[in-house]
């Protein structure tokens, strides 16, 4: 390479450099993304929202750049698959052993991913207590009250091997039920609705909790939004609720 094309690169490395490091990271994460039916949800409060319980650093990690890859993946999934790029993503999950072998894999993972994650930021933000009304009387009817839900919902979570996530799902009549499921696979495979559930995936909380994973499903209850659960709740007796 002649002294003027080495130079010609260099300049344009650097050019390059500039504008990657002049753009802010969600707008690079979201031009990554390939357009598509499915699109990234805003999160619904700053990343530090979540402090000191979930840092401000893995709540933008975890929104900006897994749950976009996500969006991405399922897109790209769909591209030539017009029927499919026009269902609703619970109906694509819970018709999962209807759609196309060749892209079932991207879509459980992928779909389950931004489903559980849609899910996910909508029920965090809020300053933990315990839930009122209709809500709080199904916890105790149906999970023994607030407590024991707690107790049970952290073993259920501490005990998932590697990766995956812990659920509170709801059925029409607003019955409540606890059940985990590994990776990104979610209830809506099974035709059932989530009321809420925590990520016990290690991005969902390494940073700061490291590998205790206990201690990360404990602080996970003081940032809860109970408000937002149960308009969740009233929302899937009402037959409304989709992820």
């Amino acid at each position: 390479m002649s002294a003027m094309n080495r130079r010609a690169a260099l300049l344009a490395g650097a050019s390059l450099a500039a504008t990657v490091f002049a753009t802010p990271r969600r707008a690079l994460a979201q031009a990554a993304a390939p357009t598509g039916p499915f699109t990234l949800p805003p999160l619904p409060y700053a990343f530090g929202a979540n402090e000191p319980h979930i840092d401000a650093q893995t709540m933008e990690i975890h929104h900006d750049r897994h749950h976009a890859a996500y969006v991405a993946n399922i897109n790209a999934a769909v591209k030539d698959h017009s029927q499919v790029a026009a269902m609703p993503l619970e109906q694509i999950l819970a018709k999962l052993g209807e759609m196309p072998e060749s892209i079932r894999p991207a879509l459980r993972n992928n779909g389950g991913g931004h489903a559980n994650h849609t899910m996910f930021w909508q029920v965090m933000g809020g300053k933990g207590g315990a839930p009122t009304g209709d809500l709080a009387t199904a916890v105790t009817r149906d999970l023994g009250g607030l407590d024991k839900l707690k107790a049970d919902f952290n073993g259920v979570g501490t005990r998932v091997f590697g990766s995956g996530w812990v659920f509170v799902t709801t059925d029409a009549v607003g019955k409540l039920a606890l059940v985990a499921r590994p990776n990104q696979d979610t209830p809506l495979m099974e035709g059932q609705r989530v009321l809420f559930g925590n990520d016990v995936w290690e991005h969902a909380y390494y940073l700061k909790h490291q590998n205790r994973r206990p201690a990360y499903l404990e602080a996970w209850w003081n940032v809860v939004d109970w408000a937002k659960v149960a308009e969740r709740y009233a929302a899937a007796k009402a037959g409304s609720l989709k992820l």
